[in-house]
């Protein structure tokens, strides 16, 4: 003890020495060989307050992740909480944080809250990226759609969303009703396919009265090619005040209502291949099929 003691009794000189060492651009490492100094806490107080050079600071991949945890501790997170914020090592963390002062203990149960709050949205996040993934998968797998492919959807889209003769209401005519740009697409590009012509077709909009009308008009009217003055007159939704909606705000735009001029000959048909598809789905070889 006695030994190392003496070795750096000139403390003041030493520190001289290697201050000017690293200003002539050393690392600790040559400073520690050149002036043999074998005790890192000697070289620590030999050095302190002197920046290193910057050869010596080499880009690391995680310097934007150190720079965050910074941040992130600075605003007082505990090394947990930025474990679940950024994703990397508490080891890691406290490296790049050691020398920030420690954040104000909170409650506890906040603590847990604030944690929980963090991993459910980390899981979240995590949730949307697979379930776009399976979307896109999905669409992509589709391909192209033949011409028999479109008319068993029409029909079946028809089938669903359209209006239906009944025995007590005989309304043997062609209206579909949606407020799904892309069910409407699907039914027009189904019509095309059925050679109906344009010129047949009448479009309306269904919408709560409370709503930017003339925004919905405009958009229909784009989407389906036609011009906004050609269309029939919109049927607004009385608001009830006691009815909390939460179709609202720029994205709602309604129905759009499709009816097609002299189409009993056509319902008829839509109503016939609706039956044939119910009955080859009831056949007994239904699963081998290709």
């Amino acid at each position: 003890m006695t030994e190392i003691t003496s070795k750096y009794t000139d403390f003041e000189g030493l520190r001289e020495r290697a201050v000017a060492l690293r200003r002539e651009g050393l690392s600790r490492r040559q400073i520690r060989d050149r002036m043999h100094i074998d005790n890192n806490d000697i070289l620590n107080r030999l050095l302190e307050g002197e920046p290193p050079p910057e050869w010596t600071k080499r880009p690391n991949a995680k310097d934007d992740l150190r720079e965050r945890a910074r941040e992130l501790r600075v605003q007082g997170l505990t090394y947990d909480q930025i474990q679940v914020e950024l994703g990397c090592s508490k080891g890691s963390i406290s490296l790049w944080v050691r020398d920030l002062p420690r954040p104000e203990r909170r409650d506890s149960s906040e603590q847990a809250k604030l944690a929980a709050r963090k991993r459910w949205e980390h899981e979240l996040a995590v949730r949307d990226v697979a379930r776009q993934h399976t979307k896109e998968t999905a669409a992509q797998s589709v391909g192209s759609v033949s011409g028999r492919e479109l008319f068993l959807v029409g029909v079946g889209l028809y089938w669903s969303e359209g209006s239906k003769d009944k025995p007590y209401d005989r309304r043997e005519n062609v209206t579909f009703v949606n407020s799904d740009p892309g069910m409407i697409q699907v039914f027009l590009a189904w019509l095309d396919l059925l050679e109906v012509e344009r010129r047949r077709l009448r479009f309306s909009v269904m919408i709560h009265e409370s709503a930017d009308v003339t925004a919905a008009e405009n958009y229909w009217a784009d989407l389906v090619g036609a011009d906004r003055t050609d269309f029939n007159k919109t049927t607004l939704k009385k608001h009830n005040p006691r009815t909390v909606r939460k179709n609202v705000g720029a994205t709602y735009r309604g129905c759009l209502v499709v009816k097609v001029l002299q189409s009993a000959d056509l319902y008829r048909r839509i109503e016939g291949a609706w039956y044939g598809i119910v009955l080859s789905a009831r056949q007994p070889d239904q699963p081998n099929r290709t």
